[in-house]
């Protein structure tokens, strides 16, 4: 995505909202984030037992909200449910700006839709045959179920839209939300993204790719982001959204902002399904088009919330990027997958919000697990404890299989 030039239209973050491993608040996901206290645990689902993968990072107790009654949330496939109460939050955060509803955009991040309902239904159509499958599950399943159960609740009738860039979904859709915004196309948007991925299936297919850690005995030490012993992935699932406003319309109603969106910039691999380019060319040029963007440098970035999934091939296609930037040791880095897991569509926003935790309070989390630096990737990782710093932007990036890369800028208000 070519950068856009200046002067920009300053656009306000005004709400945060989060269902996650970590806690479904923003507050109770920075907490567990800052903590480095891994959400990973042994699954129990019985179909697992021959399983290569065994362990992920699962939502649990979700809250009740009014405006999403029980009997309507059990008719919704996990990630839209998730997504919605998520998005619910963030409304309520920005102190529910009272707008013309058709001057509004919602923007979802996904990758795969309801798996868990697709591959429930299809259990049930082997095994009893077709008429047990339910009348509603194309409905149910369909990746924009989200962004239209978020509309219905909240009555918006502006764009509605659903983005899948695998791994970059969210990312990109905040960023698309942004440019709406900036080109008067609309006055408030809520935009994040969803995923609940935490299947039989897609562990069993995740693992025999290879990509996700076999840890089972030990979960909780298994995601190690830029580790050197690391073997993979776990497999998160969540949602995050965030209210975005243009500044000054954010100013007149006196509502709280949070941040600044700054920058955006994305780009494609063009390379490979699986694997990111090894020079890590894709993410430089997402990185350099969010810096120019938010008309910012590289000295002017005080940390980095990395993709850093903990496998082999990203971690170290990132490190290189990062290098390209920034320099060997250039910036603090730290990686939120060694808590909360790899969430896949939803891992954008979520860590968005965790990097804009990170920059209002003016420390950089720990890397959960994150013991010995793989040699040769020359970053600096920050482990152990927080590290603090200096007032300033922080750089959010989320790069998605079939190389999609997309990065962040937030900058302090």
């Amino acid at each position: 995505m070519a950068p856009r030039r200046h002067a920009r239209t300053p656009i306000a973050v005004t709400g945060l909202g989060v269902v996650s491993p970590a806690g479904h608040t923003p507050d109770a996901l920075w907490q567990t984030v800052l903590a480095a206290r891994p959400t990973a645990v042994a699954l129990s689902d019985p179909q697992l037992a021959r399983h290569r993968v065994r362990l992920g990072c699962p939502v649990t107790e979700l809250p009740q909200d009014a405006a999403l009654p029980a009997k309507d949330a059990r008719r919704l496939d996990p990630f839209a449910h998730y997504g919605t109460l998520a998005a619910l939050a963030a409304h309520r955060d920005a102190g529910a700006p009272d707008t013309d509803h058709t001057r509004t955009v919602i923007v979802v991040g996904n990758a795969v839709g309801g798996r868990t309902t697709s591959d429930r239904e299809s259990a049930l159509y082997t095994t009893d045959g077709p008429l047990r499958v339910s009348p509603l599950m194309p409905l149910v399943t369909m990746p924009n179920a989200a962004a239209a159960q978020i509309a219905m609740r909240l009555g918006w009738r502006g764009s509605a839209l659903t983005i899948a860039t695998t791994c970059a979904s969210s990312a990109d859709a905040i960023g698309l939300a942004a440019m709406l915004l900036e080109t008067g196309r609309a006055d408030v948007a809520i935009a994040g993204g969803c995923e609940a991925t935490l299947t039989p299936v897609t562990l069993a297919a995740f693992g025999n790719l290879n990509a996700h850690s076999r840890r089972n005995d030990d979960p909780q030490r298994a995601s190690r982001p830029f580790d050197r012993d690391r073997d993979g992935f776990v497999m998160g699932e969540g949602a995050g959204f965030l209210v975005l406003e243009r500044l000054d319309d954010a100013r007149a109603r006196r509502a709280r902002t949070h941040a600044l969106l700054a920058g955006y910039g994305s780009s494609a691999d063009a390379y490979h399904l699986s694997n990111p380019r090894p020079d890590g060319a894709g993410a430089v040029a997402a990185m350099r088009a969010a810096l120019t963007d938010a008309d910012l440098t590289p000295a002017d970035i005080t940390h980095v919330n990395a993709h850093g999934t903990s496998t082999v091939h990203n971690d170290r296609a990132e490190a290189a990027a990062l290098r390209t930037v920034f320099g060997p040791h250039g910036v603090p880095v730290t990686s939120t997958k060694g808590v909360i897991g790899h969430l896949i569509g939803a891992a954008g926003a979520v860590e968005l919000i965790a990097t804009v935790q990170a920059m209002n309070a003016g420390h950089v989390p720990p890397t959960a697990n994150h013991e010995h630096t793989e040699q040769g990737l020359d970053l600096d990782v920050v482990h152990t404890t927080a590290r603090p710093i200096r007032p300033g932007a922080a750089l959010s990036n989320s790069f998605g299989f079939g190389g999609h890369n997309s990065t962040l800028v937030v900058t302090p208000l």
